[in-house]
């Protein structure tokens, strides 16, 4: 089937819940993607900050391939090597946890996350009423119905009602709206993101998780932290909490745990770690020996010092470009985030206009992502070389100027 043909597929038989951009990737390698057609795209997505070592890691391919000739799956009714060895490398890595729950996605691992909290609440002797967990608006936790409830955005919240109760929003990075949430006495948990992805990548300021954290030991309430998307180095450290100064008593991880490979895994610390007991939770396809093969590889890789260093060094080269492009074509109101997770917010005239940058970035040979509609997201493969962040920002430079022309 040719290009065409290929995607009059997907407007004919997929859901149509998305809108991709008019093209079809064949193949990747590195930071590099290809079309059928054989064109070749710099990829400064990554899938989602998914493919954090780029497209086809000789390790990560390797790891696959091994495990896909020994086992694909066993169910969790009994136990195969590679997801044990995974839950107690995750373990050793965090610093805080104790045990590990596996699953698919970072959906899942919040939906743990929150069953777990609620767990916890029951077992403590709070009343229903007493459970309510507190996120923060800009946030992005799933697609689940708890999940997308947790998310404090009504654009994801629309047509699903009756939502799950339970759930207290505050204005994130505001104390004073945060503390007013914690004043009734009830919360069993605040849950949030250091870096919210979807919201705009936006950084928690200075000191605001540590006063999360301080309010969670004064009302008896957990710390519960998504890290599926700024975790695993994608900051610049391997958790995003420890540049916060803060210990979580819940991580969640998925996206780039896996590299590619579908995977999330919850993070319980002490507090938490003995609350669910036999047949409080499950999964058929969590803790897979193949995706934990791949999730292994991914972790020790993640947390070395040349990819961190990689970050910080690319993270800057990539603020420089975007300054330069700025000084030229005056279409940024600013760049936030950290490490390589970055945000370029769209000065007031281009607001809303996001969603047509990416599609002139994608017709210059560059993948770009958005994060809402005037924000646009850099997420590149953390391992991403010093050529291939200057050819993005070249294609990025011409996409903006042939933009700004039309």
């Amino acid at each position: 089937m040719n290009t065409s043909e290929l995607l009059a597929l997907g407007q004919r038989y997929w859901l149509p819940v998305y809108k991709p951009r008019e093209l079809v990737l064949a193949r990747g390698e590195g930071a590099r993607v290809w079309d059928r057609d054989g064109r070749d795209y710099v990829d400064f997505g990554a899938g989602i900050a998914v493919n954090a070592l780029g497209h086809c890691d000789p390790d990560l391919v390797a790891a696959l391939t091994a495990q896909a000739g020994k086992l694909w799956h066993a169910s969790n009714v009994f136990y195969t090597e590679p997801p044990l060895r995974l839950a107690e490398e995750l373990v050793a890595a965090s610093g805080f946890a104790e045990r590990v729950f596996l699953c698919n996605s970072g959906a899942e691992a919040n939906e743990a996350a929150i069953k777990l909290v609620r767990k916890w609440a029951a077992a403590n002797g709070r009343a229903p009423e007493r459970r309510v967990i507190v996120t923060f608006r800009g946030s992005f936790h799933g697609r689940t119905l708890a999940t997308v409830t947790a998310t404090a955005q009504p654009k994801y919240q629309e047509g699903y009602e009756p939502l799950p109760q339970g759930f207290r929003y505050a204005a994130f990075n505001d104390v004073a709206e945060l503390e007013a949430a914690f004043a009734p006495g009830d919360v069993a948990a605040a849950m949030l993101e250091p870096v919210q992805g979807e919201g705009g990548v936006l950084p928690a300021a200075p000191g605001f998780l540590r006063r999360v954290r301080e309010l969670c030991d004064a009302h008896g309430a957990l710390l519960v932290l998504d890290e599926i998307q700024c975790g695993m180095g994608r900051t610049g450290t391997l958790f995003a909490h420890v540049q916060d100064g803060v210990t979580p008593d819940i991580v969640t991880l998925a996206k780039a745990l896996g590299c590619g490979f579908p995977i999330g895994a919850m993070l319980a610390g002490p507090k938490v770690a003995e609350v669910m007991q036999y047949g409080a939770h499950g999964t058929t396809f969590g803790g897979n020996p193949m995706a934990a093969a791949v999730a292994r590889v991914a972790l020790r890789k993640l947390g070395s010092a040349d990819v961190l260093a990689n970050v910080a060094r690319q993270a800057q080269a990539l603020r420089d470009g975007l300054a330069a492009i700025d000084a030229e074509l005056g279409l940024f109101a600013g760049v936030r985030g950290r490490g390589l997770m970055l945000g370029a917010v769209l000065a007031d005239a281009y607001k809303g206009r996001a969603g047509e940058i990416l599609d002139r970035a994608a017709a210059h040979g560059l993948l770009l992502l958005q994060a809402g509609p005037d924000v646009l997201r850099f997420v590149p493969p953390l391992t991403i070389t010093d050529a291939d962040v200057a050819e993005g920002l070249q294609r990025l430079r011409a996409a903006l100027a042939a933009f700004l022309a039309r």
